[in-house]
């Protein structure tokens, strides 16, 4: 016997920030772990000039919720001087 739709319970909806980042274009691509390999350098330049860019680091942290919560938690961390 097969599950019919009916069967199974509703699957929970995404929130909108979820399909958002589900959508966003992150090209030119980078990969968590370039993206880590990069992070401290990213960081740096970031405290050095807060309108540094770097496309291939912004779209990622855009779309992937892990590498921007410690992006964000290591620029606190030094904007802090807690080292």
């Amino acid at each position: 016997m097969t599950d019919t739709p009916r069967d199974r319970p509703p699957e929970p909806a995404l929130s909108a920030r979820a399909v958002d980042a589900l959508l966003v274009d992150t090209t030119p691509w980078l990969s968590c772990d370039e993206c880590f390999e990069r992070m401290d350098l990213h960081v740096e330049a970031l405290l050095a000039d807060p309108h540094h860019r770097d496309d291939a680091m912004d779209h990622h942290l855009q779309g992937c919720a892990a590498c921007a919560d410690e992006a964000r938690s290591l620029l606190d961390l030094l904007r802090s001087g807690t080292l």
